[in-house]
């Protein structure tokens, strides 16, 4: 079996990034004005990985980014990659979640999810399950190379389950229109569901 590239980008800024929201799969926002901006600067003055197909989250900030980036593909919409639940969290900032009791325990890893969202292990789960997912697909198309659209927090959350070298999720943490390439050896993968960072993008 061929070894796979798999390059995870982050969608474009929101409004809500901007803002410091907890934005997650509840609120299907665009991509704001400043934000297409900045990709399209990005994609002039970057090279961005060759591919041979796009997979990305169905949510509408992810679809755009795919567009900019990479407008002669056909996006493959991969449900298990949309963003976190963010519960009663969803749509506020930290500094107005401060005197919830149940912020600081989540924040520091003691409670797995907030009130009404989604258990951080599940989230993990999940996030492997889209990820396997489009191992599958690229191995039954004979494709090598691919791009995948995602979320900051998916990104993290994802690479801090699997990748190596390993670090603490908040440590994968991706700019805008940024992200990480990955090497994945199909056997490999198969018995360990570990994927290697090889690059910065």
């Amino acid at each position: 079996m061929k070894t796979l590239k798999i390059h995870l980008i982050r969608h474009g800024a929101t409004d809500a990034n901007y803002r410091g929201q907890y934005i997650g799969c509840k609120t299907d926002i665009p991509i704001s004005p400043e934000g297409l901006n900045e990709l399209r600067l990005l994609k002039e003055n970057m090279e961005y990985p060759e591919i041979e197909c796009v997979y990305s989250s169905p949510m509408l900030r992810c679809k755009q980014t795919a567009a900019v980036l990479y407008p002669d593909f056909p996006v493959i919409p991969v449900e298990n990659l949309k963003e976190y639940d963010f519960g009663s969290f969803e749509g506020k900032t930290a500094a107005e979640l401060e005197g919830n009791p149940n912020f600081l325990p989540w924040t520091s890893g003691k409670l797995s999810a907030p009130p009404g969202g989604e258990d951080n292990s599940e989230f993990i789960k999940r996030l492997c399950i889209g990820l396997n997912q489009i191992v599958l697909d690229m191995l039954e198309n004979g494709n090598t190379q691919s791009a995948v659209i995602m979320h900051g927090g998916a990104i993290m959350m994802l690479l801090g389950a699997t990748a190596v070298p390993r670090h603490r999720p908040v440590e994968w943490t991706a700019d805008n229109g940024r992200g990480y390439s990955l090497l994945i050896t199909p056997s490999l993968y198969h018995k360990s569901g570990i994927v290697e960072v090889y690059d910065i993008i």
